[in-house]
């Protein structure tokens, strides 16, 4: 597991100890090795974690015929058997590396070699004789990739901390992306917060030749159900599990496990000890004395597998204020998904045994795992009722008084009945993220981004109803939400995650299962509950979801209070020029005073004001001399 940085410098001089720069930005990424690679036209770093090949897989990785030079984040599960190919074809390896394995794999098949990966991975290839500059992202978007052009040149990195050390990139807020984030509690593909700056798409490479910029998909996800006995799905992804988990298990330093005891990191951890041989090292955290706490599922679970088990309680007597300072700077964008302070925490106590870490993200996106969908299909229903009768109950409601519990009965009613009122994609969209239309605008004057949708040709290939919310959220809400937050947590404290449910046969085959083999008389992850009925504690197939997150409606009215009164101050939101501060401070006070719960949208507003702040974002029409330059080397490896 790697950072990458780089840029390309065509028709100008350049500054030698630029990349360097960029590179030390990712440092936490790579604390074991840094390297560079420095040409008349292009600058490339990397900075290295090391997984495989300790020894041998310092990068940059080059060739010299033909001259060429890789710099890569992240892992080639398939890496031996691609290399025994390349071998029978000619091939010769100076080292045990996945990196190597992918130089050469590219050097034989150019960018037909993308498909042929299995793996979360983002990468940049620099070929020197056709001036020509390659970046590609894994098919998922577990691993980052931003970029930039400006004039005839090309900058990129695994993060923007490594793109906003450039003095020519001015960090002005994109209010495209800001509107999606308020609307969303994320930022969705392609945009980013800071004005110019784009991620590229999951699965798709971008090609930089003398200037020339092509960009292409090298695979799309396909949602065509087959019917077929359910008995043979189960067998199906029993063997798809097994081969992923095998794969992802691949390593040359300390390995481990996080068990949340839930379905889909017990199912992880089902294969893995089957696999690994010797006891696995599982990683918890807990919430003692509380309602949600999930205890007693994760210690069920380890003592079934034997597992060397470590957990940390996130109570009040934590630093959380502070870690929260430190998670906006390695969140590199706000993350307003709450649950990445316990994956914070999960982090850092994980890094203290084990280099890597496999997870059960994915398998709620790709089996249908979120109560969300079943409001979808509720909601379909619930059309058919008058607006009348729909305000009513809504009126009846707001006479239910508000609870504390992280999401409540009153909270998720109230929130599914709003969201009712709304078209299907903006409701699907309501209930995971954070502002509607309608709240937005009591607050925000800026511009409004066209709602997402997805495009006509993901359409065409999306068969069913439930089917397009799946799409939509492995499209968006996985890469931008769960992944990122993930991504950043784990690496600022140099902890590589592998999320082995999306290997991307598991995701194909997922997307060609019928809607009743993912969602079944109200049970979600049909499928997966049948395979595992029989292998997992029946408290852990019966249970509900939890979810990996914080009580927020409860932490702004008490621990939390002080940071964010001290945050969502009126000059601060003033200073944006986007929000009417008066209104949010309303907002503010009918949380704390518990007219209403906004635990989750004010958690949004707080993580965006001290991350533009820290990043010295520039508002709408604050002149350009205002930006001062982000201090390089913040972001120094944390002590294991």
């Amino acid at each position: 597991m790697c950072g990458i940085a780089g840029y390309t410098h065509a028709r100008r001089a350049f500054d030698p100890g630029r990349i360097r720069r960029a590179t030390l930005e990712l440092v936490h990424r790579g604390p074991d090795q840094q390297g560079f690679y420095e040409s008349p036209t292009v600058s490339l770093g990397a900075a290295r974690l090391k997984v495989i090949d300790l020894a041998g897989g310092d990068q940059p990785v080059s060739s010299d015929d033909p001259p060429a030079v890789v710099v890569y984040n992240g892992e080639i599960y398939n890496h031996a058997d691609l290399r025994r190919q390349l071998e029978r074809r000619g091939h010769r390896f100076r080292s045990q590396s996945d990196t190597e394995v992918l130089l050469r794999a590219f050097l034989e098949w150019d960018t037909d070699c993308f498909p042929r990966l299995r793996g979360m991975f983002a990468a940049a290839i620099w070929l020197e004789r056709e001036r020509r500059l390659v970046l590609v992202r894994d098919r998922l978007g577990i691993k980052p990739l931003y970029y930039l052009t400006q004039g005839n040149d090309l900058y990129f990195g695994s993060e923007l901390k490594a793109l906003l050390v450039h003095p020519e990139i001015e960090r002005r807020l994109d209010l495209e992306g800001l509107d999606h984030y308020l609307t969303l509690n994320y930022v969705p593909c392609p945009y980013t917060l800071v004005e110019g700056i784009r991620k590229l798409p999951p699965g798709c490479w971008l090609e930089w030749r003398d200037g020339a910029l092509r960009q292409e998909h090298y695979w799309r996800l396909e949602f065509r159900p087959v019917r077929r006995p359910l008995a043979e799905a189960c067998e199906e992804l029993d063997a798809l599990l097994r081969d992923a988990v095998r794969e992802h298990l691949i390593s040359d330093v300390p390995l481990g496990v996080w068990a949340s005891g839930g379905l889909d990191s017990s199912t992880i951890l089902h294969y893995a000890s089957q696999l690994h041989g010797a006891p696995l090292k599982t990683f918890s955290i807990s919430f003692r004395g509380r309602r949600f706490d999930e205890s007693r599922y994760f210690r069920e679970v380890a003592a079934r597998y034997g597992t060397e088990h470590t957990e940390l309680d996130l109570n009040e007597s934590l630093d959380l204020a502070g870690a929260i300072e430190r998670m906006v700077w390695h969140s590199d964008e706000p993350s307003a998904d709450a649950g990445a302070v316990p994956v914070w925490f999960l982090s850092e106590l994980s890094r203290r045994s084990v280099t890597v870490a496999l997870s059960g993200e994915g398998a709620d996106e790709l089996f249908g795992g979120y109560i969300t969908y079943l409001a979808d299909n509720w909601a379909r229903r619930l059309r058919w009722v008058p607006a009348a009768a729909r305000r009513f109950a809504m009126r009846l409601l707001s006479l239910w008084p508000v609870s504390d519990d992280k999401i409540s009965l009153e909270y998720k009613l109230k929130r599914f009945l709003a969201g009712s009122s709304l078209d299907p994609w903006a409701a699907h969209c309501y209930w995971n993220g954070a502002f509607g239309s309608a709240e937005k605008s009591a607050f925000y004057s800026g511009p409004r981004a066209a709602p997402l949708r997805i495009g006509e040709p993901e359409l065409a290939r999306c068969i069913g109803y439930i089917n397009q919310f799946l799409l939509f959220d492995q499209l968006y809400y996985l890469p931008d939400d769960i992944l990122y937050k993930v991504d950043r947590m784990s690496m600022a404290h140099s902890l590589e995650v592998r999320p082995a449910f999306l290997d991307h046969r598991i995701v194909e085959f997922a997307a060609s299962l019928p809607e009743d083999f993912k969602i079944r008389r109200g049970r979600l992850k049909y499928v997966l509950r049948e395979l595992m009925k029989d292998r997992l504690p029946p408290a852990v197939i019966r249970r509900a979801k939890e979810g990996l997150d914080i009580p927020a409606h409860e932490w702004l009215r008490t621990v939390l209070r002080p940071l964010l009164l001290d945050t969502l101050t009126p000059k601060a939101l003033a200073e944006i020029g986007l929000f009417d501060a008066a209104a949010l401070q309303a907002l503010v006070r009918d949380h704390l005073e518990r007219r209403v719960n906004l635990g989750f949208q004010l958690w949004g507003l707080l993580i965006l004001v001290l991350w533009i702040r820290k990043f010295r974002v520039l508002a709408p029409g604050e002149p350009a001399e205002k930006a001062l330059p982000v201090r390089a080397g913040l972001s120094q490896p944390l002590p294991a």
